[in-house]
């Protein structure tokens, strides 16, 4: 028996290519939306089973808003997600959010309808490859750059910025003075402002608040 779904997704053309292909391995699709945000009023509209979301940037902030949603006004509705998973914070939102289940965007559709019907049964949607990951990102997450390090950029000019990641390289002062084509006497300057504005007293100890605070990464990235 069919599960009776809503299919949603940013991109018309692929919400409809979806729905065909589902509705001929014998599902039933209440509505075809576009973008992904109408999926709350679709699903109130319709109250399907399931609801298929596409989700193109899973990483971006508010990008399972409508699975939070849909938790808390249909909590009846099963949400599978269909994204990429190179950002495994996504996946680990999305089941943060409420989503049943997690799908790659470049499944095969056999893999999808059974992603569907196992959501309407109230299981776990996802591989295990998938959730493995997701539950590694979880343990072991890649530190970023936090509130400390976006107000210490803030803090510092573009002159101390390029010195700081200077000193973080191990240059002494003739060596950053070269390097930004200034005298030794203003290189000097422009280090003992960042140590201040760091809060540090040595040069090491400056490299080791970038680096604890992830300055340093966001520096290297810049």
């Amino acid at each position: 028996m069919g599960v009776r779904l809503v299919v949603v997704d940013d991109h018309r053309l692929l919400a409809e290519a979806l729905a065909a292909a589902l509705q001929v391995r014998g599902h039933r699709v209440l509505a075809v939306g576009s973008p992904g945000s109408s999926a709350p009023e679709l699903v109130a509209q319709r109250r399907p089973d399931v609801c298929l979301l596409g989700v193109a940037r899973p990483g971006a902030p508010g990008a399972f808003a409508g699975v939070r949603r849909l938790r808390q006004e249909r909590p009846e509705v099963a949400v599978v997600v269909l994204a990429p998973v190179d950002d495994l914070r996504g996946v680990a939102h999305a089941f943060a959010a409420g989503a049943a289940g997690y799908v790659r965007s470049d499944e095969r559709i056999e893999v999808v309808d059974r992603s569907i019907t196992r959501a309407r049964a109230g299981e776990a949607a996802a591989s295990v490859e998938v959730l493995q990951a997701a539950f590694d990102w979880l343990l072991h997450p890649v530190r970023e750059p936090d509130d400390e390090a976006l107000r210490l950029l803030g803090a510092l000019t573009r002159r101390e910025v390029q010195v700081l990641a200077r000193i973080a390289e191990g240059q002494d002062t003739h060596q950053i003075a070269a390097g930004m084509g200034i005298a030794p006497s203003t290189a000097r300057t422009h280090v003992q402002r960042v140590l201040m504005k760091l809060g540090a007293r040595t040069r090491l100890e400056a490299a080791a608040v970038a680096d604890r605070t992830g300055l340093l990464a966001r520096l290297t990235r810049d």
